[in-house]
């Protein structure tokens, strides 16, 4: 028998007896179990959890035909961000959660006294309709620079991530990723990103198909550099590094789930290390969701990123460490109805 194997075996029976009916912490027992399992250990913990918020620019914002939103208002959010006014800064005080900030390819130039990371690549990625988001070379820029951004997070004391984004468009580069990696038709992929109504929707999509048949790119890195931005290749690359490093990532929306979709391609094991937050309000999220046959833990009706999600479902993941740790069993509580209860 392996020792992954007993470990399963090991934690199961502390799950199930602890002073409760066996399966009666439902969903909560499957996330103590799987926490277990990335941690290797029948007393996992959450240390120092953190969220990164990788934000950057996209040529495609710069028309304005498929965001309701101009392309600056991607710096102000940063700036929101740094003055701790956005609903990740509260989100993130709340539960106590670490919140870091990366400029990955904003189109701006911010002072280098603010406390964000400086990883850009570029001002902006550029725009699709006319050449390929990125080359390939500033795409494995920012899957490098990603994973030396998780790499230092993690020797300072973090098991325990969740990824946020920021950027004007970002909801056209997760459609044509979730198009490419899904195989489906882009109008099945795009929704109202940060408002559009349903005249709007339709011309997004009709945009969007044209940029999908005009490429054909042959690897998961072909199309993230065709279609994604800073930010995705930036969240990918620190998806494939947390792997690694085997820690639990906390899987947000739409945008994080698409960086998720080009991080699995290139590695399938990336999914043994994920819960998924909530199910996003944006349309493609779902279709993504039973793709990855996974089942999030909260359903909110949110759609505004950030690592929102992330941040929400942060204190899920606190209980059910501690349930397993702190809770008592039938033994150690002198109660003698565990045959009642199993």
């Amino acid at each position: 028998m392996s020792i992954k194997t007993n470990l399963k075996q090991a934690l199961q029976h502390k799950i199930d007896l602890k002073t409760k009916p066996v399966g009666a912490l439902g969903d909560l027992e499957t996330l103590a179990f799987k926490i277990g399992c990335i941690q290797n250990t029948e007393n996992p913990k959450i240390s120092k959890p953190t969220i990164v918020v990788f934000a950057a620019d996209h040529g495609i914002a710069q028309k304005g035909e498929v965001n309701p939103f101009p392309q600056e208002v991607t710096a102000q959010m940063v700036y929101n961000f740094v003055n701790g006014g956005a609903a990740i800064n509260v989100f993130s005080t709340t539960n106590t959660i670490d919140l870091k900030i990366v400029d990955a390819g904003v189109n701006h130039n911010f002072d280098s006294n603010l406390p964000i990371i400086d990883a850009k690549i570029d001002f902006g990625t550029k725009n699709y309709q006319v050449e390929p988001a990125m080359t390939l070379d500033q795409c494995h820029e920012a899957l490098e620079k990603s994973g030396d951004i998780i790499s230092k997070i993690q020797t300072e004391g973090c098991n325990t991530i969740g990824f946020g984004e920021m950027g004007i468009s970002n909801t056209s580069s997760a459609a044509l990723l979730m198009a490419y990696f899904m195989n489906l038709p882009v109008k099945e992929c795009v929704g109202s990103g940060t408002g559009l109504d349903s005249e709007g929707i339709s011309k997004k999509c009709q945009i969007l198909s044209k940029v999908f048949n005009t490429y054909h790119p042959q690897t998961p890195y072909e199309a993230l550099a065709t279609f994604g931005g800073f930010e995705i290749a930036m969240i990918c690359g620190a998806i494939l590094k947390a792997t690694e490093l085997k820690m639990t990532i906390i899987i947000d929306g739409f945008i994080v789930t698409a960086a998720l979709l080009v991080a699995k391609a290139i590695n399938k094991n990336v999914l043994e290390h994920c819960v998924f937050a909530h199910n996003s309000n944006e349309q493609g999220h779902k279709k993504m969701l039973k793709h990855l046959n996974a089942k999030p833990l909260l359903s909110l009706g949110l759609r505004l990123g950030e690592g929102t999600g992330a941040a929400l479902a942060m204190p899920l993941l606190k209980a059910a460490v501690n349930f397993l740790n702190d809770m008592a069993s039938f033994e150690s509580a002198g109660i003698s109805g565990e045959s009642e209860n199993n």
